[in-house]
């Protein structure tokens, strides 16, 4: 038999058992030539006490190898929008533009809100420098897999890379598309990366903190940190790249019938306009009509805090920008505020019990709204665990570690000095 005949009859045998070759996996190149870099992820509604509850393998190793915070302090309100922003600009969400999730803007008389499109990608809104916009203006490149601001030109600036927010994008597949950046030329290769998962915050809105929809959350981000860590190892860099793990804020865990309709104790005619974020309201009242307001609410209102926006506590950092409403009124921890028009009673189920949820945008001193941080990598000090901050903090460790000039923000420098070798 001649070598023709032999190759044909080894392909017989092959197609006739059912085996199938599949093709040698790609293995991809060591990158030697790698500029600081930073990855910043985002685990949305990550509570910093998940990780001694929840098994989350990959981060926990991450936490002891780095730099893990007791807690880090969310901004004001604590919600998803201001949160994300003010880790990116170090700037107090008063300051950032990004009050809320559901924003009034007298001055251009718009409003704003996660699911408008137009205005998440309108510049307009989002006030500072960002992060990705600092490295960006200083010649380097940034890639943004998600991240509230990164589909923005921002000061005339976009990130090199970015992504139209699309939350149902396969976890791995992020993963794998950062990677891709990094394997890119030197001179096209991003150094300030954003991933974002928001697994955690929906298993944490769905049944609360306290559920097996958040364990098995973690256990999917986890799996996906654990992806990254493996590619970052095939390529040889995991020890010199930095990562960033944050999350926005906590959840407390909430009674879904804990609600507070707002028409039952104010005429809401008399306002301009109210911007509902359910665990805060911001109102605008029409001319002459505050004081009436707000008597009436102060003098009722329950299971909620009233202010004039002028008289909101200093601790909040809140309450000079003109996106505030005249009258902010706080829901206590476990309520929500609402309208007859908006409000949908629950329905219990057939023994009559009801499903606790969970929630955030409360006080951001509670201990439910608490936020995550660990830093790994060549710039942070590893195995240690060091005092509470405050989110706006974050910007400027990024900054340090990219050799970048930091815009103007709120942060402390103390703790670039706290976490960073």
């Amino acid at each position: 038999m001649n070598r023709k005949s032999l190759s044909q009859l080894l392909l017989l045998l092959v197609m006739l058992s059912g085996i199938v070759i599949a093709p040698a996996q790609n293995v991809p190149k060591a990158i030697k030539d790698l500029k600081p870099t930073v990855i910043l992820i985002s685990l949305d509604g990550f509570r910093p006490d998940y990780l001694d509850k929840y098994p989350a393998p990959t981060l926990s190793l991450l936490a002891k190898q780095g730099v893990r915070a007791k807690w880090m302090t969310p901004s004001f309100p604590s919600l998803t929008f201001p949160n994300h922003y003010a880790v990116a600009t170090g700037l107090y969400p008063d300051h950032n533009g990004i009050v809320a999730n559901n924003i009034y803007a007298a001055e251009f008389n718009e409003t704003f809100s996660m699911n408008k499109r137009a205005e998440v990608e309108n510049g307009r809104w989002w006030l500072g420098e960002p992060i990705w916009v600092t490295a960006e203006k200083q010649g380097q490149r940034a890639g943004a897999f998600f991240f509230p601001g990164t589909e923005a030109e921002i000061a005339g600036k976009r990130p090199s890379i970015w992504k139209t927010f699309d939350d149902n994008y396969p976890n791995f597949e992020r993963v794998d598309t950062i990677l891709s950046w990094l394997d890119k030329p030197r001179a096209e290769r991003p150094t300030m990366i954003t991933l974002y998962y928001s697994d955690v915050d929906h298993g944490g809105h769905d049944a609360g903190p306290d559920s097996e929809d958040v364990k098995k959350a973690i256990e999917r981000v986890d799996q996906a940190l654990s992806r990254l860590v493996d590619g970052l190892k095939a390529r040889g860099i995991f020890e010199r790249v930095n990562l960033v793990i944050v999350s926005d804020h906590g959840m407390a865990r909430v009674d879904p019938r804990n609600v507070v309709v707002l028409d039952d104790y104010m005429e809401l005619p008399q306002a301009q306009y109210i911007a509902w974020n359910s665990s805060m309201v911001h109102i605008f009242p029409k001319p002459g009509m505050g004081e009436t307001i707000y008597s009436a609410l102060k003098a009722k209102l329950p299971h909620a805090s009233v202010y004039w926006k002028q008289e909101i506590p200093a601790r909040f950092h809140y309450g000079t920008s003109n996106r505030i409403g005249d009258i902010v009124v706080m829901a206590d921890e476990g309520w929500s505020l609402t309208s007859r028009e908006r409000y949908r009673p629950v329905q219990p189920a057939a023994d009559g019990s009801v499903k606790y949820r969970g929630a955030h945008g409360f006080d951001n001193q509670l201990e439910s709204m608490r936020a995550l941080f660990i830093g790994r990598g060549p710039a942070f000090k590893r195995g240690q665990i060091v005092e509470p901050f405050a989110n706006v903090d974050v910007y400027n460790v990024m900054t340090k570690i990219l050799k970048l000039k930091p815009a103007p923000n709120d942060g402390n420098p103390a703790t670039v000095k706290a976490v960073l070798r």
